[in-house]
């Protein structure tokens, strides 16, 4: 099983060297002294927690708060601030850049201990966040549809489904599979940054499945986009010898041994206009209608359901 994963942020090699120490053994612990690093290492480890200093030569604790908060990966991933001093000014600006607990240096590493499992436990408890890529999972997808439905103002949800995904999985390893998965979250966000809005909503159904929660009109745009990246990328999936190839032979659903090009992507659109949706159920019938129509084509590609009931 995976170790906990903890990014600690210090310009102070004592301090970097005694959070080392209290955190190995129980945690993997993944060290950055600048505030640049920081932000890079998170981005590359995806970090389970972070622990970061208030003052840093390049960018403060706070700024990099910020910065991470913006990317749906950190959205609800803990943060812990160090302080040299405790005055109210630093916390008020911690906890409004999105700080979850504050600690005052020198500190105990007991107490240190305490509050990364007090974090961790809270985090459990009110994120159902996918263990996987850090999106929200599906209590949080129905949250936001039922809050959509609610309000009655037009949206739009995008089902997105990796097409041979069980192929890669089965031909290669899991691994490989958790790596297209990862990828492809990474696309997702970055096509709502492209041509979505920041009231975007990325969700990660469970496996291969996930959803975005956009408006009509910027919907086909960022379909696109997926698509576009996605297809760019896919080929990077295979080893070099199948790359080259063009396909890998694997066992299909029928048990018979198939060939299986690239992976690609299906998407299915759907939008409230014209329809008269009660219940997250009616949405997610619709969306998984679209989806699977357009699983029905080669290719990566989007199915919009532009029609009214």
């Amino acid at each position: 099983m995976n170790k906990f994963k903890i990014l600690t942020v210090d310009d102070d090699p004592d301090i970097l060297d005694l959070l080392q120490a209290t955190l190995t053994g129980n945690y993997e612990v993944i060290l950055a002294s600048t505030g640049n690093a920081a932000i890079e290492k998170a981005k590359k480890n995806s970090p389970d927690l972070l622990i970061l200093d208030y003052n840093l030569p390049d960018i403060s604790g706070p700024d990099i708060c910020k910065t991470l908060r913006k990317d749906p990966f950190f959205i609800h991933t803990p943060i812990l601030m160090l302080t040299g001093k405790g005055e109210i000014e630093d916390k008020v600006a911690g906890l409004e850049a999105g700080v979850d607990d504050y600690m005052v240096k020198p500190f105990s590493p007991e107490e240190l201990l305490a509050r990364i499992k007090m974090l961790i436990k809270r985090s459990n408890l009110n994120l159902d966040a996918n263990p996987l890529t850090r999106l929200p999972g599906n209590v949080s997808i129905n949250k936001e549809l039922s809050e959509k439905i609610k309000t009655e103002k037009l949206f739009a949800v995008l089902y997105i489904d990796i097409d041979n995904f069980k192929a890669l999985n089965d031909f290669y390893s899991f691994e490989r599979g958790d790596n297209a998965i990862k990828e492809t979250a990474l696309i997702l966000i970055q096509s709502i940054q492209k041509k979505g809005t920041v009231n975007d909503f990325i969700g990660h159904i469970g496996g291969d499945d996930f959803v975005i929660i956009s408006l009509p009109e910027t919907a086909e745009q960022i379909a696109k986009a997926i698509i576009n990246d996605f297809d760019s990328v896919s080929p990077q999936f295979f080893d070099e010898k199948e790359r080259i190839q063009g396909y890998i032979e694997t066992k299909g659903r029928d048990n018979q041994i198939q060939k299986f090009k690239f992976p690609s992507i299906s998407i299915g659109i759907i939008t409230s206009s014209g329809k008269d949706f009660q219940h997250t159920a009616q949405v997610n019938s619709l969306g998984a209608e679209m989806k699977s129509l357009a699983k029905k084509f080669s290719g990566s590609k989007y199915i919009f359901d532009k029609r009214i009931s």
